[in-house]
């Protein structure tokens, strides 16, 4: 896990069901165990794939989307998560070490809600749980 201080991430005041999909198992593991210890309900998986099925069987209020996985992009998982029926709209954040510009356009075209560049900013998630939906 990272080097985090919990004492500057205020505990979460509402429990958040949050999916988490990155190929790179350290990142998506590190970030899981963050969020775990603030007190959400987080499912991790690894491919596009995965994270589609878990998104249906349990339907997250905030999912962070690692754009470049190899069996479905990121752009991909949105699109398809902004098609299936959950009964809500999940608030999702594209994670990427692509920040252009022209990056952040095809994030938001594809469905996301928040572009973010790795490696996460720990300060930028009291906001991003704040406005999630």
């Amino acid at each position: 896990m990272g080097n985090y201080d919990l004492r500057y991430f205020p505990r979460a005041t509402r429990r958040r069901r949050v999916l988490i999909a990155d190929d790179n198992r350290d990142s998506a593991e590190s970030l899981g165990m963050l969020l775990s210890l603030e007190g959400h309900e987080v499912h991790v998986a690894y491919t596009g794939g995965e994270a589609l099925a878990l998104a249906v069987a349990k339907p997250p209020e905030l999912a962070f989307l690692d754009i470049g996985m190899p069996d479905m992009d990121g752009f991909e998982l949105a699109r398809r998560l902004r098609s299936v029926p959950v009964g809500h709209r999940p608030t999702l954040v594209a994670v990427t070490g692509w920040g252009r510009p022209d990056d952040i356009r095809k994030a938001l075209e594809a469905g996301f809600d928040h572009h973010v560049t790795k490696p996460l900013d720990p300060d930028v998630l009291p906001a991003l749980f704040r406005e999630a939906k």
